[in-house]
């Protein structure tokens, strides 16, 4: 619940500081003295936009800060995934400041939190229900939530979207095989034939040098040739050739290696230097044997060499082993057809297993929500009665929906007549706008009990209604701040109200009214006392200063209050 609620330089308000029981409240004041501040000012605090126009002096930064009691609320999880301390006392201080410059920062007992924590946070601890909030009585999605509260239908309802997003990842990864396989077949035929001629080409690696140094020789064969010749000749064609002047030597030095032996290390080098020569010469003379010189062997490898040049320039590439990775690839692909219709496959099964479990959760849900309409139906019967409608009939219709979603397999419709004998049609199109009120009032009424909601705010839901029915509404509010729910105590309720009759039967009473502080004009908010309760009560009632038959009737009300209160205790 919310315990206390500081505002500083915010809007009209310089500094106001409220507290709150765990009650039934009700907040008035004339037409434009403010009470919307406070709404605005809680709807910062948990995460709403800020903007430093809303600065009351923009020269000093704008505070709001709340103190919440949120003892058996469950919300530890949430501060644990978001690291923020929780505390030991279950009560979390909750502020939000607005700079000058406009930007603004929120913490969380004293740490800094992001605004969607805030949010979070916040849906756990107050509903906001504002007059413009009836319209989404005539919105599927709110009565269909409105049926889940109700049905108490949560494992249900997990089951089935646990369901709804396995059927639906499996329906888009068949979709996303179908477009590949449909793909790899448009692709098929060009890449079945990239693959043909590069196969049919027997590549292999190391091929492309070979032939190149190999077509080097074949273009050169006669100068080579030609060399080979001379060089032999020279070494060993006649008596005046290399070897035969090095034989001469080595038989001179043999005679001074006789004489001495310091010739005999020189004598054996000349020796091996000889033997050597002699291995070469024969080898140039094998070289120049294998050397032929043939046109058609030329042919025949260049031909080789430009089907390999042909094929790396048309697939961009310089070398055979890119091209053989590329044959690698396309072979890959062709056989990938073949494994995706595999797929394809298996996960068409995969996807009616899943469809027909999704029917058989679906079908689950359904019959919950029917037991939902069924409690609606009981429960706000009397409800309507008591808020003036003793005619007023509601009735959940449950359509099949044509398509599955995250929220069921149900168009959920609520039909209302506040008439005897009158056709029941959807709620939008034919509630008026009291009547509109008086409904949601009700169903807060019941889904404040199943949702177990620590504070609800009313802004000015009460729109459209009078008299007899005010009072109703008031004895509503004040029930829902009492009743005990599983357990629990009565929810806060504080209610924004122009109307006496809803404010008379409140626990405390709260009056905003405009002031002044030099020379700028402000708004405040204080808890009125018996007497100052009475006389609000009465200028409500009638005008300012009130009548003698208003303050008698005011007297009147707060008295059938404390009468009611005795009862109820």
């Amino acid at each position: 619940m919310l315990k206390t609620l500081h505002i500083e330089n915010y809007a009209l308000i310089e500094q106001s500081d409220i507290e709150f029981d765990n009650c039934f409240v009700a907040i008035t004041g004339e037409t434009g003295a403010g009470k919307s501040i406070m709404l605005g000012a809680l709807a910062l605090l948990l995460g709403g936009r800020a903007d430093s126009h809303t600065l009351f002096d923009p020269e000093r930064k704008c505070i709001v800060e709340a103190v919440f009691e949120t003892k058996g609320l469950a919300i530890e999880t949430l501060f644990e995934a978001e690291d923020v301390d929780y505390g030991d006392d279950s009560t979390v201080i909750i502020r939000r400041e607005i700079l000058p410059s406009g930007k603004s920062r929120a913490f969380v007992n004293d740490t800094p939190v992001g605004l969607a924590f805030l949010k979070e946070l916040g849906q756990r601890l107050i509903d906001i229900h504002s007059q413009h909030a009836n319209l989404l009585l005539g919105d599927s999605g709110f009565q269909t939530s409105l049926l889940d509260i109700l049905a108490d239908d949560s494992k249900e309802l997990a089951d089935y979207q646990d369901c709804y997003r396995k059927y639906t990842q499996l329906k888009k990864e068949l979709e996303q095989l179908s477009a590949e396989e449909q793909q790899n077949r448009k692709d098929y035929d060009y890449n079945k034939f990239l693959f043909d001629e590069l196969e049919s080409a027997n590549l292999s690696e190391g091929e492309q040098e070979e032939l190149e140094q190999e077509s080097a020789l074949l273009a050169n064969a006669e100068g080579i040739k030609e060399t080979l010749t001379q060089i032999v000749a020279i070494s060993d064609g006649d008596d005046d050739s290399a070897i035969s002047r090095l034989s001469s030597c080595k038989t001179l030095l043999s005679k001074l290696t006789h004489i001495t032996t310091d010739f005999q290390s020189l004598y054996e080098r000349l020796d091996s230097t000889l033997i050597e020569l002699r291995d070469i010469v024969s080898t140039l003379d094998s070289a120049n044997e294998a050397t032929v010189f043939s046109p058609e062997r030329q042919q025949e490898v260049d031909d080789r060499l430009a089907h390999i040049y042909k094929l790396q320039k048309k697939h961009g590439v310089e070398s055979i082993a890119e091209l053989l990775s590329i044959q690698n690839q396309l072979s890959q692909r062709l056989a990938a057809i073949d494994i995706t219709d595999e797929r394809i496959h298996q996960v068409m099964e995969a996807v009616d297993i899943a469809y027909k479990k999704l029917q058989s959760k679906g079908i689950a849900l359904t019959k919950c929500r029917n037991r939902g309409g069924e409690t609606l139906h009981d429960q706000i019967t009397p409800l309507l009665a008591e808020l003036g409608m003793p005619n007023g009939t509601i009735k959940v219709e449950l359509r099949p929906s044509d398509n599955y979603s995250l929220t069921g397999c149900d168009h959920v419709a609520i039909l209302f007549n506040a008439n005897k004998g009158g056709e029941l049609r959807e709620i939008a199109k034919v509630a008026s706008g009291g009547e509109m009120s008086r409904l949601m009032l009700a169903i807060k009424s019941l889904t404040a009990r199943a949702g177990l909601l620590p504070t609800i705010i009313f802004d000015e839901i009460d729109t459209g209604i009078s008299g007899d029915i005010s009072l109703r509404v008031g004895d509503i509010m004040k029930r829902m701040a009492a009743e005990s729910v599983n357990g629990h105590a009565g929810m806060q309720v504080i209610a924004i109200t122009h109307l006496p009759q809803i404010a008379a039967r409140a626990t405390q009473h709260y009056k905003v009214y405009k002031g002044e502080l030099e020379g700028r004009t402000t708004s405040n908010i204080r808890l009125l006392a018996t007497d100052e309760r009475r006389y609000e009560l009465a200028v409500m009632l009638s005008s300012n200063p009130p009548s003698d038959a208003a303050l008698q009737t005011a007297t009147e009300l707060m008295a059938e209050n404390d009468r009611s209160q005795t009862t109820d205790n």
